[in-house]
Protein backbone atom coordinates (compact mmCIF):
# COMPACT_ATOMS: atom_id res chain seq x y z
CA UNK A 1 0.00 0.00 0.00
CA UNK A 2 1.21 3.34 -0.93
CA UNK A 3 1.53 6.06 1.97
CA UNK A 4 1.49 9.61 1.88
CA UNK A 5 4.76 10.44 1.34
CA UNK A 6 5.11 8.03 -1.48
CA UNK A 7 2.71 9.18 -3.85
CA UNK A 8 3.85 12.66 -2.88
CA UNK A 9 7.35 11.37 -4.44
CA UNK A 10 5.53 9.72 -6.99
CA UNK A 11 3.64 13.21 -8.00
CA UNK A 12 6.47 15.22 -8.36
CA UNK A 13 8.25 13.10 -10.36
CA UNK A 14 5.25 12.39 -12.64
CA UNK A 15 4.86 16.20 -12.71
CA UNK A 16 7.98 17.24 -13.50
CA UNK A 17 7.64 15.09 -16.40
CA UNK A 18 4.60 16.23 -17.69
CA UNK A 19 6.32 20.20 -17.75
CA UNK A 20 9.43 19.04 -19.42
CA UNK A 21 6.96 17.23 -22.12
CA UNK A 22 4.77 20.19 -22.02
CA UNK A 23 7.76 22.17 -22.96
CA UNK A 24 8.72 19.80 -25.11
CA UNK A 25 6.27 19.68 -27.31
CA UNK A 26 3.68 23.07 -26.27
CA UNK A 27 6.71 25.61 -25.72
CA UNK A 28 7.69 28.71 -26.95
CA UNK A 29 10.62 28.17 -29.24
CA UNK A 30 10.93 31.64 -30.47
CA UNK A 31 11.64 33.14 -27.04
CA UNK A 32 8.76 35.44 -26.90
CA UNK A 33 7.00 33.75 -23.74
CA UNK A 34 9.03 33.58 -20.73
CA UNK A 35 7.21 30.95 -19.19
CA UNK A 36 7.13 28.32 -21.78
CA UNK A 37 10.34 28.94 -23.58
CA UNK A 38 12.68 27.96 -20.99
CA UNK A 39 12.30 24.23 -19.79
CA UNK A 40 13.61 24.28 -16.39
CA UNK A 41 10.48 26.96 -15.47
CA UNK A 42 8.40 24.49 -16.68
CA UNK A 43 9.54 21.54 -15.15
CA UNK A 44 9.55 23.38 -11.85
CA UNK A 45 6.19 24.34 -12.85
CA UNK A 46 4.91 20.72 -13.07
CA UNK A 47 6.65 19.61 -10.39
CA UNK A 48 4.52 21.79 -8.18
CA UNK A 49 1.53 21.13 -9.33
CA UNK A 50 2.33 17.63 -9.49
CA UNK A 51 3.15 18.54 -5.88
CA UNK A 52 -0.33 19.75 -4.96
CA UNK A 53 -2.69 18.09 -7.31
CA UNK A 54 -1.44 14.74 -5.23
CA UNK A 55 -1.57 16.59 -1.36
CA UNK A 56 -5.04 16.92 -2.10
CA UNK A 57 -5.66 13.24 -2.36
CA UNK A 58 -7.09 12.02 1.16
CA UNK A 59 -5.10 8.83 2.66
CA UNK A 60 -6.81 6.48 4.83
CA UNK A 61 -4.92 5.14 7.93
CA UNK A 62 -4.76 1.45 8.82
CA UNK A 63 -6.52 1.24 12.49
CA UNK A 64 -3.98 -0.56 14.62
CA UNK A 65 -5.30 -3.53 16.95
CA UNK A 66 -4.28 -3.65 20.50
Amino acid sequence: MLNKRNLIIIGTIVGGIGGFLYWKFFGCTDGTCPLRSNWMIMTGYGILFGYFLVSLIPVKKKKTEN
